[in-house]
């Protein structure tokens, strides 16, 4: 675990590689994405947002898997107050294709279409787990970050997949009473749901919120620290087969801040607040 804490501080950090911004506009889709300055057959990544948050609030996170060598590619659709998440999982399939079919920055970046993942944040976690369902290409990994409850439920989606995936909760936020985590990862049988009691669910967003006159938290830096690392290392184990960063995928290993969870164990509720007792100091 030694080796796993030092590679866990140091995700914690921005990555060794200088970061380019591009528009998916260019393929006909709304949205950006964001890339190591050069290589190729690179792992990429669909991002999907929270409700009614663009993309511009997520740049910190964007980047910070650009500079760890993942291509980030985020649909800055479906903003509005009654999205659709069918809608925006079509988009992040799209984006997936977009990034993998052409050549990026000028010429010298490309990804390799077997090393695919999707993310997303919120609406946008439960989003990512339709849009694997949906896709004829499976991606090779899912990382859905304090998913909350949509209409299709994912979890009906989720009972399908057999990707593996990675599901993040809070179990002390406010924001949990809109959480599907628990009820998706008992539906998801490949994923594993780790707890973060010391995040908060929305802080993943970056800068002030318009949405925050409707009670939904503002930034926080340390849930992003922690979210981007757990990710991070995640999708580097993933989608490259790094073996360096292998107990960020091992559902029986306990990272830092991010014990596993059993979904099994209890009520919902009672599950959650037996965590959030269980890890305090």
């Amino acid at each position: 675990m030694a080796s796993t804490k030092k590679l866990f501080a140091a995700l914690k950090r921005r990555g060794p590689h200088r970061v380019l911004r591009g528009d998916l506009s260019f393929a006909g889709l709304p949205g950006v994405v964001y890339t190591p300055e050069s290589g190729f057959n690179l792992p990429g990544i669909a991002f999907a947002h929270e409700w009614l948050t663009g993309v511009e609030r997520y740049t910190g996170t964007l980047e910070h898997l650009a500079s760890w060598g993942i291509v980030a590619a985020a649909p800055d659709t479906e903003k509005g107050i009654a999205p659709s998440v069918l809608n925006l999982a079509f988009d992040l399939g799209t984006a997936l294709d977009i990034i993998a079919g052409v050549r990026l920055g000028d010429g010298n970046i490309s990804v390799h279409p077997n090393k695919l993942g999707l993310v997303g944040h919120g609406f946008g976690a439960s989003t990512a787990v339709f849009a694997a369902a949906g896709m004829p290409a499976k991606p090779k990994a899912v990382v859905a970050a304090f998913p909350t409850v949509t209409k299709p439920a994912a979890q009906e989606a989720a009972a399908t997949l057999q990707v593996p995936g990675l599901i993040l909760t809070d179990p002390g936020d406010p924001m949990s009473l809109r959480s599907n985590a628990v009820e998706l990862a008992r539906a998801w049988k490949t994923a594993t749901l780790r707890a973060m009691p010391k995040a908060k669910a929305g802080g993943l967003i970056e800068g002030r919120r318009l949405a925050r006159v409707v009670g939904l938290p503002g930034a926080d830096k340390d849930t992003q620290k922690l979210v981007r690392a757990l990710t991070t290392g995640y999708l580097l184990h993933m989608l490259t087969g790094d073996k360096a960063y292998r107990d960020f995928a091992d559902p029986e290993v306990d990272l830092p801040k991010a014990a596993v969870m059993d979904p099994f164990a209890g009520d919902p509720v009672d599950l959650e607040n037996k965590v959030v007792a269980l890890l305090k100091p």
